[in-house]
C-alpha cells in the first residue's frame, strides 16, 4: 500500500484538535510523534504526568489518551481523511500506545459532525436542572459507546443511590490519605505563585460552586478552601448518571473506553447536553468493583458521567501543539 506523506501543517491541526479531550485534573498525559515521509501518527502516554497514588496502574492515563485518539479521528474525519489506529503497537514499548494512520480517503461523515463539539465540550461542575434527559438522547449514547467497543449504562434508582453512597466514601477515603490530597493539590491552579505552568491542570475558574448539600458527585477540589470568595449553590436533588464500562480491563480496553468516554462526550454536547466526569470513587479499587450493577453487561467500570442541563462549564487551558508534538 501506497504511503502519501502529511502536510506538517495538516499533523498539527490534527494534534490541535485531539489535544482538546478530557484528562485526569487536565494533566494532558500524551505525547504525538510524526516521522517524515510518513502517513502516520504515533501516540505515546507521558509517563512524566502520571499519578501514583490515584492512578497507579495508569487506568486513567490510558483513558485521557485514548479520548485525545478519538478526538484526532473526529479531526481526520473533519478534513476528509479516514485515520486507521493500531492499539499498542509494539509489545516492548508500554507506553507507545498507538499508530495512527491518516489515509487520503473519504472522511467518515458520523465522525466529522462532532468536530465542532470538540471546543464546546467543557467539564461543568455546575449546578444542573431537574429536567430528565430524554430516552432518545440517551439510547444515542449508548449507541455512541457500542461504537466504541464499550457500554453506557444508564443506572436505575437503587444503583444510582449505591453509586453516590461510592462517592461520598470515596470523599471519606480521600480526606484520610494525605497523600491522595497533596497530588490532587499539584493539579489545583488557584492563581498564586509558584503552581507551575498555566496550560495544565484544573483553574480557580472552572471548579464550579461549593455545595449546600452532600447529594451532588461533583468532587471539590477545592475542599482545603483554598480560593477565596468561592460562591456556594444547591444541587440536583437526583444526578442522572450513566457508567462506561468494558468487558474486559486492560490496557487495550482502556484505551477503547477513552474513545468511547469522547464520542458519548461529543454526542451529549452535540445533544445540548452538559456533562461532567466522576472518577473519585474509581480511584479505590474496592469501590470501584461495588460500582458495577452486578445484572448489567456494563463489565468493568471505567468512568461515571453526569448529565443533565445547565452551564456548559469554561474552557480549561491545554499545552501548545509545540509541547506535545514533535516532528522527527
Amino acid at each position: 500500500m501506497s504511503t502519501t506523506p502529511l502536510p506538517w501543517r495538516l499533523v498539527a491541526s490534527l494534534v490541535e484538535d485531539a489535544v482538546t479531550a478530557p484528562s485526569m485534573h487536565n494533566a494532558q498525559p500524551w505525547r504525538f510523534v510524526h516521522r517524515a515521509g510518513t502517513d502516520v501518527i504515533e501516540l505515546y502516554g507521558d509517563p512524566s504526568r502520571e499519578m501514583p497514588r490515584e492512578d497507579p496502574d495508569h487506568r486513567a492515563l490510558h483513558i485521557g489518551c485514548g479520548a485525545a485518539l478519538f478526538a484526532l479521528r473526529v479531526s481526520a474525519a473533519h478534513h476528509g481523511r479516514e485515520a486507521v489506529p493500531v492499539l499498542l503497537p509494539v509489545r516492548e514499548d508500554p507506553w507507545h500506545f498507538a499508530d495512527v494512520r491518516i489515509r487520503q480517503a473519504v472522511g467518515d461523515g458520523g465522525l466529522a459532525v462532532l468536530q465542532p463539539a470538540l471546543r464546546e465540550r467543557h467539564t461543568s461542575r455546575f449546578p444542573f436542572t431537574e429536567e430528565q434527559v430524554p430516552a432518545e438522547i440517551l439510547d444515542g449514547l449508548r449507541a455512541a459507546a457500542l461504537l466504541e467497543g464499550c457500554r453506557l449504562v444508564v443506572p436505575g434508582a437503587w444503583h444510582t443511590d449505591t453509586v453516590m453512597g461510592l462517592v461520598h466514601a470515596s470523599e471519606l477515603f480521600e480526606a484520610a490519605d494525605e497523600a491522595v490530597r497533596a497530588e490532587v493539590a499539584a493539579w489545583i491552579r488557584t492563581g498564586a505563585g509558584g503552581e507551575g505552568a498555566d496550560s495544565e491542570g484544573i483553574p480557580a475558574y472552572a471548579l464550579g460552586p461549593r455545595q449546600y448539600d452532600v447529594t451532588s458527585p461533583v468532587r471539590d477540589f477545592d475542599a482545603p478552601r483554598r480560593v477565596a470568595d468561592r460562591p456556594s449553590a444547591r444541587f440536583e436533588r437526583r444526578p442522572q448518571l450513566a457508567l462506561l464500562g468494558t468487558a474486559e480491563d486492560n490496557p487495550r480496553d482502556w484505551l477503547k473506553a477513552g474513545q468511547g468516554l469522547q464520542h458519548v462526550l461529543l454526542r451529549a454536547t452535540l445533544d445540548g447536553l452538559s456533562t461532567s466526569l466522576m472518577s473519585q470513587l474509581l480511584e479505590w479499587p474496592d469501590l470501584r468493583s461495588d460500582a458495577r450493577d452486578p445484572a448489567s453487561t456494563s463489565g468493568y467500570v471505567h468512568m461515571v458521567l453526569r448529565l443533565g442541563y445547565g452551564p456548559r462549564g469554561a474552557a480549561t487551558p491545554r499545552r501548545p501543539v509545540s509541547e506535545v508534538l514533535t516532528f522527527a
